[in-house]
């Protein structure tokens, strides 16, 4: 049957294309912008960064879940938290400051000279990708996993506009509740610390200050993302850790489409499959293990009514845009 150009599927299949042009517009003019400020050419020996996806948000969001489902597809390959976002951001935003370059010329990131310190960033990124995952120079995607990074998903981005990123978000209070957890006496990333060790786990010293340490460092770290993922004029996508959870064929299918990246609804079942809640080992599974129960609103048993109030406090904002219920 020869569909009329007037139809709706006719005129939905244009608009997507249309939609698709002007991404791909928006992330040249954005490289080009990038290039008359300072950064390198197209003489790049590193990984094509239209291949690159990231996934920022904070820690305790389900990076690791989904990273390992992405890893699963055809021509996948998984960068697991190289920490060039927390090197650059710790510095840029938290060290000095972006806004206030209190160090004038001595401050190896000032604001003055980034046009010494922007294009070597991005370098860093691409070659290093290169040299570690050398197949990825006859195509292939990469997706970096960069939770604990995302203080300077801004920067990455800006130095990388062609690329494509996924904005990763649970309920912080959730957050907050499982890394408490992950850090107490016994549980398996405080038997990684050495030094939390010597002094003692501190949500078991001081629960109420760990609440709030790491409130904090969610706000920062999702409202540096969001930041980026608001700025970012290429392809991008928004999931929400709960949303993952409840619909994983429906989530991953809609975060492929809007990172304009075409899979398999295949693939993406098996991978879901492989990697379920279900197929986890059960000694792997519980309290003070790194999978701990993967149910939305266990905060509510988790945490003491003072400590919520803490939480929601500090991260507000957010708690408006992303769970306004």
């Amino acid at each position: 049957m020869t569909r009329n150009p007037g139809t709706p599927v006719r005129r939905s299949k244009i608009v997507r294309r249309l939609g698709g042009l002007a991404r791909r517009a928006a992330a040249e003019a954005e490289k080009l912008r990038y290039r008359l400020a300072g950064g390198s050419g197209d003489g790049e020996a590193g990984v094509d960064a239209e291949r690159v996806v990231w996934i920022f948000g904070s820690g305790r969001t389900g990076s690791t879940w989904l990273s390992a489902m992405m890893d699963e597809m055809d021509g996948h390959t998984v960068w697991r938290e190289p920490l060039v976002g927390a090197l650059f951001g710790n510095l840029y935003y938290e060290r000095a400051g972006h806004r206030i370059d209190s160090r004038g010329k001595h401050f190896i990131l000032g604001s003055s000279y980034k046009r010494t310190w922007f294009g070597p960033m991005r370098e860093m990124v691409l070659e290093g990708a290169a040299a570690r995952f050398p197949e990825l120079l006859r195509g292939g995607y990469l997706v970096v996993k960069e939770p604990n990074g995302s203080v300077g998903a801004p920067l990455l981005m800006e130095a990388l506009p062609e690329s494509r990123m996924v904005l990763l978000v649970r309920d912080p209070r959730d957050v907050v509740a499982s890394s408490m957890d992950a850090r107490k006496e016994g549980s398996w990333l405080y038997e990684n610390r050495g030094e939390e060790k010597r002094r003692g786990a501190l949500p078991d010293r001081k629960p109420n200050a760990y609440v709030k340490k790491r409130a904090r460092a969610y706000l920062q770290n999702i409202g540096n993302s969001r930041e980026a993922y608001a700025n970012h004029k290429g392809y991008k996508a928004l999931v929400r850790y709960e949303d993952l959870l409840g619909d994983p064929p429906g989530t991953m299918k809609r975060m492929y489409a809007s990172l304009g990246i075409e899979v398999g609804e295949k693939e993406i079942l098996r991978a879901i499959e492989k990697h379920a809640w279900e197929n986890i080992p059960e000694e792997q599974k519980g309290e003070g293990k790194f999978y701990r129960k993967a149910t939305p609103g266990g905060w509510q048993e988790d945490l003491t009514p003072e400590q919520v109030k803490i939480v929601e406090n500090i991260t507000a904002p957010l708690l408006r845009e992303f769970y306004p219920d």
